[in-house]
């Protein structure tokens, strides 16, 4: 249960007309168990096709033009070994991430029913969703593109056409990990593999032709610096997330009210699963967080309702917060 201080008052609609409860679709049945969670998002699912083309170029690249027609076979291995383990993980991980649930809120349970079960006592308040009728838990954020609220919702990534979120965090910082490692790791390759071949005759540094080997290096090499770039930005950008326990939205709406925190390495247990040990990097073991019950974060309690009985909500107020969470108040 949350404390709500008095300055948030100015977002609570007394009479929130423009959110009828009564008139919300009763939440539909869930469905079967291991139901496949998937965004039909056309940009999203484009972005996350050339995810995968990008990922298997560079193995055509890494393998058919630098590796294979390399002579040295121990550092084809060792060197084909690695890329093409890092690159499974990626793409590993790019698919639990999409295909995770990221925390939704059921839809449509900001009903009569469900509110009055809730039992709320004098000073309680629950935050209504109007885009999905939803109640709203703690640290929840509508998501335009999935049309569901989301429990800590950091942002939705197009790339991974998901939102990133509670359940699915850890995945999408896994895959920005493995891919910033196969980036930094085919550039490298690059680089010794234009040594070798400004040494020897470019004939035989690759079975294609030399301008077509260039090319193609040349590509590979413009890919896996701009990704390494990217990809190395979001997987700090994440972590230092978790470390502060808050998402980029609360950073983004933050401004002179800070919040606690809790301990950065608690918060890192929590994000991958347990202590320390070699299923952080795993992205097929999910994080070993109990269950989310079903009302977990959706009452919250008021700091003063005596503010909120000097305030009278006007029509021109209720068109200016039309977008902004509606609130249940239960009066004393």
């Amino acid at each position: 249960m949350m404390l709500i201080p008095t300055h948030h008052f100015r977002d609570i609609e007394r009479k929130p007309e423009y959110l009828q409860p009564e008139k919300c679709a009763p939440p539909p049945f869930p469905g079967p168990a291991g139901t496949m969670w998937f965004i039909r998002d056309g940009c999203g699912i484009a972005c996350a096709i050339v995810t995968w083309f990008l990922v298997l170029y560079a193995e055509f690249v890494v393998l058919f033009v630098m590796l294979i027609p390399s002579r040295d076979y121990v550092y084809s291995i060792i060197n084909g070994i690695v890329f093409n383990l890092l690159a499974f993980l990626a793409l590993a991980s790019h698919c639990r991430a999409m295909l995770t649930d990221p925390g939704a809120v059921p839809k449509g349970n900001a009903t009569k029913e469900f509110i009055e079960s809730l039992q709320l006592k004098p000073g309680q308040v629950v935050y209504k969703c109007p885009k999905c009728c939803s109640i709203k838990p703690d640290r929840a954020h509508h998501c335009s593109v999935c049309k569901r609220c989301i429990r800590k919702m950091d942002h939705h990534c197009p790339w991974v056409n998901n939102c990133v979120g509670e359940n699915n965090q850890k995945y999408f910082v896994l895959f920005t990990m493995y891919i910033a490692l196969i980036s930094l790791h085919a550039l490298i390759m690059v680089g010794f593999h234009f040594l070798h071949c400004f040494e020897e005759d470019w004939t035989k540094c690759s079975s294609f032709s030399p301008p077509t080997t260039v090319i193609l290096l040349i590509l590979l090499c413009f890919e896996a610096l701009l990704f390494l770039i990217f990809t190395s930005v979001m997987f700090g950008t994440q972590v230092h997330s978790i470390c502060t326990d808050e998402t980029g939205i609360e950073r983004l709406q933050r401004k002179k009210q800070p919040r606690e925190h809790s301990g950065s390495w608690k918060s890192v247990q929590e994000a991958f699963g347990g202590n320390f040990s070699l299923n952080w990097f795993n992205p097929f073991s999910r994080p070993c967080q109990p269950e989310t019950p079903i009302d977990k974060g959706l009452v919250r309690q008021v700091s003063s309702l005596s503010d909120t009985d000097n305030m009278g909500t006007t029509e021109s107020q209720l068109e200016e917060t039309k977008d902004r969470d509606s609130v249940e108040v239960l009066d004393e």
